[in-house]
């Protein structure tokens, strides 16, 4: 199955608008179900049926959606969904899982690995138009924020406080951290982490939250903490001094 072509003044995620989606999936029936139910509905489809196909289609379109089958031979959805969100250029696409397995324990592990969400199997096409209708719209509006952000040099970066992985960052917001701390650039530095938590509290605490002053040699850096962006990840504001 080839993508279908995106029709003209259609805008991702709005009604009888379109964006990009990725499907992966083994089972061509599924697939095909997915695939006409998405197109009809005016959708852009991209289509994989293993994990590295899946990753390759994900870096090359940026897909607004990734709609991801949890069980497949080889590299299963969670691992698939890991990579995803471990990769900087695809860590913001929201991906959806499509599972027959509700136990507890393969929901969680959905989450765990990245997902925004689930579908249960058998799938019923009325169902994964309306969450990924929802979650294109929130990429959507996540991503004109970040962009109107990157247009005005703001230097600001959203953090992961369980496993202190840094979901997004500005241009400015990676030279920052870069020039005051040397660690890997995907996880905040530590000190950074013990202040978001020592923040979590003073706000739970109903307490002021003071902000973070590093000073390395000549440099300081001063972080501020902005809002809370979806469960478990916070938006942090960084100045050079």
């Amino acid at each position: 199955m080839q993508a279908t072509e995106r029709r003209p003044n259609e805008l991702p995620g709005s009604d009888g608008a379109s964006g990009i989606v990725l499907i992966v999936d083994d089972v061509p029936e599924n697939l095909a179900l997915l695939h006409d139910a998405l197109d009809d509905a005016g959708y852009t489809v991209l289509v994989a049926t293993h994990g590295e196909a899946a990753l390759q289609r994900a870096r090359q379109s940026l897909p607004d959606v990734v709609l991801l089958d949890a069980m497949m031979p080889g590299m299963d959805g969670f691992e698939v969904a890991r990579r995803l969100k471990a990769d900087f250029a695809t860590q913001g696409i929201p991906v959806v899982f499509m599972t027959g397995l509700t136990e507890t324990e393969h929901v969680v592990a959905a989450f765990a690995a990245g997902g925004a969400d689930y579908v249960t199997k058998p799938i019923r096409p009325a169902e994964v138009l309306a969450r990924i209708a929802a979650h294109m719209i929130n990429a959507r509006q996540m991503r004109q924020a970040r962009s109107a952000l990157d247009a005005f040099g703001q230097a600001t970066v959203t953090v992961r406080a369980a496993d202190g992985h840094i979901v997004w960052q500005t241009p400015l917001a990676r030279e920052l951290l870069q020039a005051a701390f040397d660690n890997p650039e995907h996880i905040a530095p530590s000190e950074l982490l013990d202040w978001i938590a020592a923040a979590l509290h003073a706000r739970s605490a109903s307490q002021p939250i003071p902000p973070l002053l590093h000073s390395s040699g000549c440099r300081r850096l001063l972080a501020s903490f902005h809002n809370q962006t979806v469960d478990d990840e916070w938006l942090v504001v960084l100045r050079g001094k």
